[in-house]
């Protein structure tokens, strides 16, 4: 199944910025920029929500159809320093994500199974093992031995199937 990320702070920027500018046009301290201040706060708690209720109904879903669960540990503070990726990475929750199957896992009985950071899951070919270079732009997978043609995101979650498939229970984290 494919959860589609929600973006709610890229659909809301516009109407952040514009509200941030009028708050700028206002006399600090006077009752419009409190009212102004309330106007943003209320848009960045629905930000907030949005997240929220994404990532809880994601979670759960996983965590109650799957008895394991294989995540990448992915470097995401590295991932912030990308200032072209920073906004994205960001807006998708992944820390908070990762928190919520740690903990909904344990509670439905099931297995989560961390895969290191460097494991190739997208550059290498689910169908036929090969591992090739593969641009961030990219979002099909056309292996080059094979011909084997797949879905970036796709293609890369069967390779951590297989990794959580053959792994060791040393790996495995339980409650």
């Amino acid at each position: 199944m494919i959860f589609v990320n929600p973006k709610a702070l890229q659909k809301a920027s516009q109407t952040l910025t514009r509200l941030q500018r009028q708050l700028s046009r206002k006399v600090k301290g006077s009752n419009r920029y409190k009212k102004q201040k309330l106007r943003i706060a209320k848009l960045h708690r629905r930000i907030t929500n949005i997240r929220k209720d994404a990532s809880h109904k994601a979670t759960t879903f996983i965590c109650k159809n799957h008895a394991v669960v294989a995540m990448e540990d992915l470097n995401t503070s590295g991932m912030l320093k990308n200032h072209r990726l920073a906004g994205a990475v960001s807006d998708a929750n992944f820390y908070e994500f990762r928190r919520q199957v740690e903990y909904k896992v344990i509670r439905y009985g099931g297995t989560v199974i961390f895969v290191d950071r460097f494991y190739p899951s997208s550059k290498t070919c689910s169908n036929c093992g090969a591992i090739q270079e593969i641009s961030l732009s990219q979002r099909v997978y056309v292996c080059q031995k094979c011909q084997h043609t797949a879905d970036r995101d796709l293609n890369a979650s069967q390779n951590l199937e297989k990794y959580a498939r053959l792994a060791k229970p040393c790996l495995d984290v339980e409650g």
